[in-house]
């Protein structure tokens, strides 16, 4: 068993003082993988204090020495790639493939993208007579989860250091090991002991006291809305920055007329990657009523073309989801639209064809879904894609609209007539023939998705406050 009990505080590993210990649930085998330790209190304290300090000397660096310090950190990343895969896909399942093609990869665009960005960023601009200026926020706090854990890091720590602030992190209990690592790449970095601090834990105790405390200046928060609300509750007393990413239910509206055969493989891939574990997975399938019964068949052949296997092996299948609560819910959903009437096509409960353990879940696809049931509503959270019909295009932005999220949506058709189409779509990203975001670009939602922006000029800016000087000389 991986064994990693300290926290990283002021530049060191250190005990906790007062934590208890977790184990890591290797999602295959249902096993322990990795032991950490939940913090306390007082490791928030800690933590928050170096914090506070380093902020002092930190925040007066200059926009060159940040750009140096991202450039080194880059490099150390890569070396580290093998490792942050490794670690990822024991403890939250992606196969080892993809953890290294795609979820190690993803932490390290969110820093060349910050590096990009801050080359170009304005820092001082002239209103009329007057100045103003962006300024380092302060200490952030950063609470991440398990299902994209060094995209979601890296989204938070590279325009934290890019702005000029100091940080303490809180990495998902579920998936922490790469987390660590990412802690002994900034050290190797030279990032300033005191700038980068993490404190493993679980959301009621450190999540939620890095939320209240008064030496934090901003959370930065991914997760689910539940949560979320929980963190802004927490954080009001204080009247610090929240800053939030929250769930999504994102639709894909095929335009009528669409050449499903070309549109709906590369969409409908984004309900299956990362075993269907991606806040923007278009899971909500719109499709012309003409369209329906091909676009059923286009969606049966991908779902039972995919495989389930281990993810220690190499290959193309997906692996298990995180954990038996994640599983647990995902059985719920499915049988919930079962038993509310909606057309099972393929998949459904229980474990896949030969596994009788792991937290592993069939590509399921059902029809007939209608905006009363509960998996049209709830985020579901894995390999699981609905078909609903409609009559016309203001039908159909309607449906795709009748959320209470507003994290992505997808369009799949002519992307011409999509592009006419996206602007209605009330939702922080909008993506055609495709379902992932773009580097530099703004990500964050619209709704109960959240509020905030990461990724590039955009995430880099959230990090920062800014200041009028006026009546200054020119």
């Amino acid at each position: 068993m991986n064994s990693h009990l300290k926290h990283f505080i002021n530049g060191q590993w250190v005990e906790s003082e007062g934590g208890t210990r977790h184990e890591v649930i290797d999602p295959s085998t249902e096993q322990p993988v990795t032991e950490i330790t939940l913090g306390s209190q007082a490791d928030v304290d800690k933590a928050v204090a170096a914090a506070r300090k380093a902020f002092t000397t930190y925040s007066q660096t200059s926009v060159a020495d940040r750009v140096a310090l991202l450039e080194r950190i880059i490099e150390e990343y890569k070396a580290r790639i093998p490792d942050l895969a490794k670690a990822t896909s024991e403890e939250m399942g992606a196969p080892v493939g993809f953890a290294a093609a795609a979820q190690a990869p993803a932490g390290l665009g969110y820093f060349m993208g910050t590096l990009a960005a801050l080359k170009e960023f304005k820092f001082e601009e002239a209103v009329g007579k007057n100045k103003v200026v962006h300024e380092p926020l302060g200490v952030v706090a950063m609470i991440t989860p398990w299902n994209w854990p060094l995209n979601q890091i890296c989204a938070k720590i590279a325009p934290a250091l890019a702005a000029g602030d100091t940080m303490i992190l809180k990495p998902s209990e579920e998936a922490p090991s790469n987390a660590i690592i990412l802690a002994e790449i900034l050290d190797k970095a030279g990032v300033p002991a005191g700038v980068f601090n993490l404190v493993n834990g679980d959301g009621p105790g450190v999540g939620a006291a890095l939320s209240k405390h008064k030496g934090v200046d901003m959370v930065s928060f991914t997760g689910s809305t539940r949560a979320g609300i929980a963190v802004a509750q927490a954080a009001a007393a204080t009247v610090k920055r929240v800053h939030q990413e929250l769930g999504g239910k994102a639709p894909n509206l095929v335009l009528e007329g669409a050449d499903l055969g070309t549109v709906l493989p590369p969409t409908v891939q984004g309900v299956l990657a990362n075993s269907g574990q991606s806040c923007i997975a278009p899971t909500r399938l719109l499709v012309h009523k003409s369209q329906v019964e091909d676009a059923t068949g286009v969606v049966k052949a991908i779902m039972e073309q995919v495989q389930v296997g281990d993810p220690a092996e190499m290959g193309a299948h997906i692996g298990p989801v995180v954990n038996k609560a994640q599983f647990d819910k995902i059985q719920d959903l499915i049988q919930s639209a079962i038993d509310e009437g909606a057309t099972l096509v393929t998949g459904g409960t229980g474990r896949p064809d030969g596994r009788n353990a792991g937290y592993y879940v069939q590509p399921t696809l059902f029809t007939d879904v209608t905006p009363e049931m509960r998996i049209w509503r709830e985020e579901t959270f894995g390999p699981v894609a609905t078909i609903t019909s409609y009559d016309g295009q203001e039908e159909a932005i309607d449906l795709a609209n009748d959320t209470d999220y507003g994290l992505s949506a997808t369009i799949s058709g002519d992307p011409a007539a999509a592009a006419k189409v996206a602007p209605r779509l009330r939702a922080g990203m909008v993506t055609i023939n495709g379902w992932s975001g773009g580097m530099g670009t703004p990500f964050g939602g619209f709704k109960q998705s959240g509020n905030g922006r990461e990724g590039g000029k955009f995430g880099l800016a959230d990090f920062m406050e800014i200041k009028a000087i006026v009546g200054a000389p020119n």
